[in-house]
């Protein structure tokens, strides 16, 4: 065995600050998993800039990585540990009073009920070290695998689908591969919005290489605006298209048969269900919707391009078919022996920041900590490195059948860890409802109020927030990178893995969870990877299991595997096979005959698909607190095919009411031909905390996937009717409001304070009475009650304190306008004559709706740039700097430049409108 440096992947003695003292982190956004240069201010900011060095992102990052520093405030804060009174009020406590409270309810409850009984909920916003004392207190010493994470609801079919092709969790390629492929399949991803870092590397190779697109999907994204080919299939038959994929790769002579023989059994099951799913390319256009031209044409594309890297996200992934259709996919890799080798392979894009991580450490109920499975050999190998005398035998409940247990009453203490499970589960609703019912409810959080915490939380325990915290991340490429506190933690925040191993302490496990620092739990973590594996398990960083603390420190990213006996880490897997089943071979999946849940009726014409949107994250609890972020898409809305809006009733710009079997919301409505006939789409983004009405998570059937539990979130039958607002208007505040019940809106994150949007049908003298009683008498008004406009401000010294704008829709003001004099420190008397107009004031021009967030270029100035010559993106780019970031606005640039440039008035009226 040859002796191996463990500090061979670090940069050697190299403090981890980058230029001028910025330390260098790892963003807290997607799975990309950016490298970022932080550096304090001293006054509890950061300015942010990607870090050049880091080879997720090489100095670039997205709207959100670049936003980072105006997410760092105080205002909504946790900042002391809370326990809820007898009287119902959350009272601050000593850090020792909420903990021994905790230990003791959790005692009690396990000593009456069974360990089966408490359950943790966990989070890929966690880093690895949280997660891994986390799944080791409950897995091995309380004895239950009721411990799961929000990754179940974005990335657990992914999981399901490698382990059941390769024998385990195990992403066979890198982001190299980007780079070289002649072809990029992107299935279910909108890659140009959810991953824009990799998306510009894709691009890159595209316009240096000449790599050819394929985009696969329902909605026609800004992804698919480069595409060669556009794909739009109907919701739920990935699995159809893949599998005539398959059947056309062994009629037309395009399987590697060499590799099928050598390295992988079940093919000929496989190919046989293929056929009777999906056996010509008629049969496939017919089950998928598309027509016979575009599936010949992918078909031939597909089979004549050694280098094929498929990616494939959440449009796979939350469906409750989404283990099928990544084996699918899968399939016609392994048939052609394209994977692990540059530039070919199956590649899942993975959407938190320690997705992966928390996979490693066993952070869903079906698995145990260093990718080892509820076998009698694993359960023996962990319990006797952990020295663990409970050790769980059997897997635990995921994630909905956790809540569903929860409302049960079978569960009857639940600590949930970094994650808003009332906004983000299915069927949401049921979820908020089932918190109401547990005896012990803990939320470890660094925000003082979400929909979770409002559930009825009994205990709050302070965690410390990106920027305080320290220990690792591993991204989509499975690439190890730190996370390193710039900031000195708020209040009493502590880490969460010191909350969670107190805990263990006071539950009589001390000796087990003497942990002193992140880098303590690093090296356990890294040791029982190593622990009796020879090769037979793909995770093992067996290598750095000794790092000295400042070893750790220094430690830059590095891919595992880093064997002890492998002096390089191992950038791809399976070119060769060496897969990790039982008999070192690959299994070709027969996937089920694709067929939806539930079936659309005459009360639910519609299907509802769900996901993000360009600037937000999640449920908008750090990217809400950015004013830039909030700017390009500020309201919850709902996206309908202008046939469906024709035919449902509903109109561009108004309102509507979306309806399914489990809720109701309220949304603004988008009407867009890039949405397909049949389809809704909504943001998952918006709460209870920052809209009226519009959590579309409570809208969402709670169906999962039979292998992953991942529940499906594009495909629920719904219903669309309008929903008539008289009034529109927005208001603006130093500090939060608390609006009227009547009223319909939406929070939005502004300069020097706090943005609303509103609309609403009721008397408008009663907004004059609700300002009066939050700003006082000492108003500037314009009220014109009979016409239906209510306009006023609060002033204090020279700068507005708050102010309402209220009317019909086209006369309530300019809210980009008023937004500007609002962010100023002081109004001139011609700036504050002029503010109740709602109009511009000479030299203050509204810039429009934000489109590029990086830099807060606006619609208006980017239309009088087209119109003043600028006819390509990077001749905007020049002018503006839009799109010269992470590139996410680069498809709306392009739209208006079509608009813009074309000789139709109404097209150029639409484009400065919209």
């Amino acid at each position: 065995m040859t002796a191996v440096d463990p500090t061979r992947s670090l940069s050697s003695g190299r403090a981890p600050r980058g230029p001028v003292g910025a330390i260098r982190t790892t963003c807290a956004y997607c799975g990309v998993g950016c490298g970022v240069l932080a550096t304090p201010d001293g006054r509890g900011g950061a300015a942010i800039s990607g870090d050049p060095e880091h080879p997720a992102n090489f100095g670039r990052l997205c709207s959100k990585g670049s936003a980072l520093g105006e997410t760092l405030g105080l205002e909504d804060r946790l900042l002391y540990p809370m326990i809820r009174c007898s009287k119902g009020t959350m009272e601050q406590v000593a850090w020792s009073d909420a903990l021994d409270h905790v230990a003791s309810r959790f005692a009690h409850i396990v000593k009456r009920d069974g360990p089966g009984a408490v359950a943790f909920y966990l989070s890929g916003q966690l880093l690895t070290e949280d997660y891994y004392v986390a799944n080791k207190l409950m897995k091995g010493f309380i004895g239950s695998a009721n411990v799961d994470t929000n990754s179940r609801l974005c990335m657990s079919s992914s999981v399901a689908g490698q382990r059941r092709a390769f024998g385990a969790d195990t992403v066979p390629g890198c982001y190299e591969d980007l780079e070289q492929a002649d072809l990029l399949v992107l299935v279910g991803s909108n890659a140009a919005w959810c991953h824009p870092v990799l998306y510009q590397r894709m691009l890159a190779n595209k316009q240096k290489r000449g790599a050819r697109m394929v985009v696969i999907d329902p909605r026609r994204t800004d992804t698919a605006g480069d595409a060669e080919l556009f794909l739009g299939l109907k919701p739920g038959t990935d699995t159809a298209l893949f599998s005539g994929l398959l059947v056309h790769l062994a009629d037309n002579g395009a399987l590697d048969p060499d590799y099928i023989e050598r390295y992988t059994g079940g093919f000929d099951e496989a190919l046989a269900r293929a056929r009777s799913i999906a056996g010509s390319v008629g049969a496939t256009a017919l089950a998928t919707g598309l027509s016979e031209q575009d599936v010949a044409d992918f078909f031939r594309i597909f089979a004549a391009t050694p280098r094929v890297v498929t990616l494939y996200s959440q449009g796979v992934n939350q469906s409750a078919q989404g283990t099928d259709k990544v084996n699918a996919i899968i399939n016609c890799h392994l048939a052609t022996g394209r994977i692990g080798k540059p530039g070919a392979s199956p590649f899942s894009l993975t959407g938190q920041p320690n997705a992966m991580g928390g996979r490693e450490v066993g952070g869903l109920a079906n698995q145990l900590a260093a990718h080892m499975r509820f076998t009698p050999p694993d359960i023996d190998r962990v319990r006797r490195f952990w020295k663990a005398s409970r050790i769980a035998t059997h897997e635990g409940l995921k994630a909905v059948q956790m809540f569903e247990a929860i409302a049960r009453g079978e569960i009857k203490a639940l600590w949930v860890i970094g994650t808003n499970p009332a906004v983000s589960l299915p069927d949401a609703d049921a979820a908020r409802a089932a918190l109401k019912k547990l005896e012990l409810f803990v939320v470890s959080e660094n925000v003082r109020s979400n929909d979770t915490v409002n559930a009825g939380a009994h205990v709050l325990l302070p965690a410390q927030a990106w920027g305080e915290k320290s220990g690792t991340v591993t991204n989509s490429e499975r690439r190890i990178s730190r996370q390193r506190a710039f900031l000195e933690p708020a209040g009493e925040a502590r880490p969460d893995w010191w909350i969670v191993s107190e805990v263990a302490k006071r539950l009589g496990f001390g000796a087990a969870f003497d942990f002193n620092s992140a880098a303590d739990i690093f090296r356990e973590h890294a040791a029982l990877s190593a622990f009796e594996n020879s090769g037979g398990r793909d995770f093992d960083i067996g290598a750095l299991q000794s790092l000295s603390d400042q070893a750790f420190d220094a430690l830059t990213p590095v891919q595992w595997p880093t064997r002890q006996d492998n002096s390089q880490p191992q950038p791809r897997f399976f070119a060769n096979g060496g897969f990790f089943s039982s008999d070192f071979k690959a299994r070709f999946i027969a996937p089920e005959i694709p067929a939806l849940r539930t079936e659309t009726t005459a009360g639910r014409p519609l299907r509802l698909n769900t996901g993000r949107i360009r600037d937000q994250w999640h449920t908008m609890t750090r990217s809400g607190l950015s004013p830039r972020l909030g700017q390009h898409l500020p309201e919850p809305f709902v996206e309908v095919h202008p046939d469906d809006a024709l035919k449902f009733g509903v109109t561009d710009g108004s309102f509507a009411r979306v309806t399914t079997d489990h809720g109701q919301c309220t949304l603004k409505v988008v009407v867009s031909e890039r949405q397909q006939r049949g389809m809704l789409f909504a943001p998952i983004h918006w709460s209870e905390a920052t809209a009226t009405g519009s959590r579309v998570g409570a809208l969402v059937a709670p169906f999962t996937d039979p292998f992953s539990g991942q529940p499906e979130n594009k495909a629920t039958p719904a219903s669309i009717t309008p929903y008539e607002y008289v009034f529109r208007g927005f208001a603006l505040s130093r500090t939060p409001l608390a609006l009227p019940d009547h009223a319909w809106w939406a929070r939005v994150a502004v300069p020097g304070g706090h943005g609303y949007l509103l609309a609403d049908n009721a008397d408008l003298a009663g907004w004059q009475s609700w300002l009066r009683s939050v700003a006082g008498d000492d108003l500037a008004e314009y009220k014109d009650f009979g016409g239906g406009v209510y306009r006023a401000a609060y002033f204090a010294s020279d700068r507005i304190e708050a102010c309402l704008f209220i009317g019909p829709a086209q006369d309530a003001g300019d809210w980009n306008v008023v937004k500007q004099l609002f962010a100023a420190d002081r109004l001139d008397d011609e700036q504050r004559r002029m503010l109740l107009s709602g109009k511009s004031t000479d030299g203050l021009a509204s810039a429009g709706p934000i489109v590029c967030a990086c830099f807060g270029v606006g619609r208006t100035t980017i239309c009088d740039s087209i119109a003043g010559g600028a006819h390509t993106p990077a001749e905007i780019g020049a002018k503006l700097k839009a799109g010269t970031n992470c590139g996410s606005c680069i498809p709306e640039l392009k739209r208006l430049i079509a608009q813009v440039g074309s000789t139709d008035p109404e097209q150029r009226q639409l484009a400065a409108a919209n």
